[in-house]
């Protein structure tokens, strides 16, 4: 029998808070066959898009988005915690459920008019999907498609991202 990606998605209930179903990606990633379906999966929604390349947020995005530049000869730039880049960065604050959070980019990561695929593991909310659009945008580089290995559909993240194209290989109806 063949396992889909699904199956390597461990749910584990009310962590970290009653009534909430935690959906594991480590054990998806820490599986052979779950990490071979979920880069597979994810290359193959982008491989025939002309574009440039790909932008992983910190730090899930590192995980699935390097190997998916790789596989299709891309460079991979990433988007990390404030503070944590050496070079000259342009920096963009978005709200989590309780507080802010700010992410950065090197600032000559992306050239005007360069296209790019975002990837990360899971789009719940959509505010670091959202910041990562921004920061791509801000330095002039054109956001062609955002990939994601899980969806939260019950957080609506994608009303944030009206207007681009998204893709997940998994979509959860609930939060």
């Amino acid at each position: 029998m063949n396992k889909k990606l699904e199956d390597y998605v461990l749910t584990i209930p009310d962590f970290p808070e009653p009534g909430i179903m935690f959906r594991d990606i480590t054990s998806v990633i820490q599986d052979p066959g779950g990490l071979k379906l979920a880069i597979d999966g994810l290359v193959g929604l982008v491989k025939d898009l002309d574009f440039d390349l790909v932008v992983g947020p910190e730090s899930r995005g590192f995980i699935f988005g390097v190997p998916v530049a790789y596989l299709l000869g891309k460079g991979f730039i990433p988007v990390r915690k404030k503070g944590k880049l050496p070079r000259e960065t342009v920096s963009m604050k978005y709200d989590l459920e309780y507080g802010q959070a700010e992410v950065e980019i090197h600032k000559d990561a992306i050239r005007p008019g360069q296209k790019v695929v975002i990837v990360d593991d899971l789009i719940a909310t959509g505010g670091s999907a959202e910041a990562a659009v921004k920061l791509v945008e801000q330095l002039g580089g054109q956001v062609v498609k955002m990939l994601f290995v899980m969806e939260l559909a019950g957080l609506e993240g994608r009303k944030k991202l009206e207007g681009y194209d998204v893709a997940s290989l998994i979509v959860y109806p609930g939060k």
